[in-house]
């Protein structure tokens, strides 16, 4: 299929996009049937602003589809099998062996839910599926998500770098209600973890669940092991800058630990929150 021109693109109207952007920014062409088959299949890979931007733009293909006759058997089984998988992981197809967690958590969502009240809800839904998105566009695994934490795990090193900056990138570039400011720190570590019919089990677990509550919203904290696991496959553009071994609660040794450092990212932070 031929890629559209720019004054091709330009020419076509609003309706011939699934998605359009808060910014006016359209995605995924649907304007005839070569167009829709290939936003079929690209539709996992568009960043979308939220959860309910996500439904529209996935009705609008899905009647694009119908329109040109199309059966989407595949990009249907697809979303029912995110769906199941977000509801109830299947603990069994979780990676074994050495992998990577990231954990994510809302700084000052206290402050937050007494500032939006009834509001806290949509919000914390539109984080958990920005969230959700960059796990799954990097080939990560949903562990488990409660409160205001999001548990995922990697079978490699650099694509849970790779989707905390993915993350940290989209919260910033969202436009909350009341112009707030929503900010979630994360935890990046590597181990060999025991995993159960219940989850994950072992050192590496406390580990990073200790790393990201000491960082900082908007801060992304990587341990001297991930750090190890990465070398010679850090994403392009991602550098992670020293903070020296820090010792975390509950643990009888300190960790070496690391901030990531990509464009667009926070770089000033307080001290790590170690006491």
């Amino acid at each position: 299929m031929a890629k559209l021109s720019a004054r091709e693109r330009a020419s076509l109207p609003d309706r011939a996009f699934a998605y359009i952007d808060s910014e006016g920014r359209r995605r995924l062409p649907i304007n005839d049937e070569a167009h829709v088959r290939a936003a079929l299949g690209r539709f996992e890979r568009v960043r979308f602003e939220n959860d309910a931007a996500r439904e529209r733009a996935r009705r609008r293909l899905l009647i694009a589809a119908k329109k040109y006759g199309i059966v989407p058997v595949g990009f249907i089984t697809g979303q029912l099998r995110s769906e199941r998988s977000d509801r109830s992981p299947d603990f069994s197809t979780l990676p074994t062996g050495a992998v990577t967690f990231l954990l994510t958590d809302i700084e000052g969502s206290t402050l937050l839910l007494a500032r939006l009240g009834e509001g806290y809800a949509p919000l914390l839904k539109d984080v958990r599926g920005i969230i959700r998105t960059a796990v799954r566009r990097c080939g990560g695994y949903k562990v488990d998500a409660h409160g205001d934490e999001y548990f995922s795990v990697f079978e490699h090193a650099a694509p849970a770098i790779e989707t905390a900056v993915d993350i940290q990138h989209s919260l910033r570039e969202r436009v909350w209600p009341g112009d707030i400011d929503v900010r979630v720190r994360a935890g990046i570590h590597s181990g060999r973890p025991t995993l159960t019919d219940t989850g994950y089990v072992g050192l590496s677990v406390h580990t990073v669940a200790r790393m990201c509550s000491v960082a900082h919203g908007g801060q992304i904290v990587v341990s001297g092991k991930t750090k190890a696991a990465v070398t010679g496959s850090m994403p392009a553009g991602i550098r992670l800058r020293s903070l020296g071994r820090r010792p975390l609660a509950g643990l009888s040794q300190s960790e070496m630990l690391f901030q990531v450092h990509a464009k667009g990212l926070l770089t000033g932070f307080p001290p790590l929150r170690t006491g």
